[in-house]
């Protein structure tokens, strides 16, 4: 079970004036799942308008109704092994997406598997936050406990020529649980169920609740 309170400290930390986010890329698919067009930017050379048009779009992950739209999936033994989504993942984040081609491997899965029945976009966001210490009420510490090295992943309409609407799925990625990185796991955010949700979970990162 996800605990709300990790997801609200990690949103709380998404705010144009003390984000988390570094780096934003994306892929622009057809309704086909062809990449029409891709982008990968450091967050922080953004305009304000468009930190805070996408710091939106990647809070609908951790914000959404926990255990209810964002639930928590453990990986499958082995699911490490060369070829895999989640060793794809790991690389994705360990370079910060600054990899064009892990990037556009990761569209083109989804563009294999998403149901679409429209032009739509997938956006990944790399974060690095400093977990600081709680002392015994509670109360921050302010120094670092770990550091939480994550991607978040959403996938959705375009509501215009290469404007995002509101996300239908996604992921943070490693699970944030009890204030630090779980690596065995992954929360996954389903706006509402169907299949094109399912497709995803299912057959993109080989998951089954």
């Amino acid at each position: 079970m996800i605990n709300r309170e990790d997801m609200l400290e990690l949103t709380r930390r998404m705010t144009p004036a003390r984000t988390c986010l570094d780096r934003i890329a994306g892929g622009y698919m057809d309704r086909d799942g062809e990449l029409d067009g891709s982008f990968n930017v450091h967050f922080l050379k953004l305009s304000g308008k468009e930190k805070e048009r996408n710091l939106a779009i990647a809070k609908t992950v951790p914000f959404s109704r926990t255990n209810e739209q964002l639930k928590e999936y453990c990986f499958a033994p082995g699911s490490l092994q060369p070829g895999g989504i989640r060793q794809l993942l790991t690389a994705m984040r360990e370079c910060g997406l600054k990899n064009d081609a892990l990037n556009e491997t990761f569209y083109e899965l989804v563009g294999e598997r998403f149901r679409a029945a429209k032009d739509y976009a997938v956006f990944l966001f790399h974060g690095v936050y400093d977990v600081p210490r709680k002392a015994s009420d509670k109360e921050s510490l302010w120094e670092s406990e770990e550091v939480y090295d994550f991607l978040i992943c959403t996938v959705g309409p375009l509501s215009g020529e290469y404007e995002p609407g509101k996300p239908e799925w996604g992921f943070l990625f490693p699970a944030f649980s009890d204030r630090s990185a779980d690596e065995q796991r992954i929360d996954v955010f389903c706006e509402a169920p169907g299949l094109s949700c399912a497709a995803l979970t299912e057959e993109l990162l080989g998951l089954k609740r």
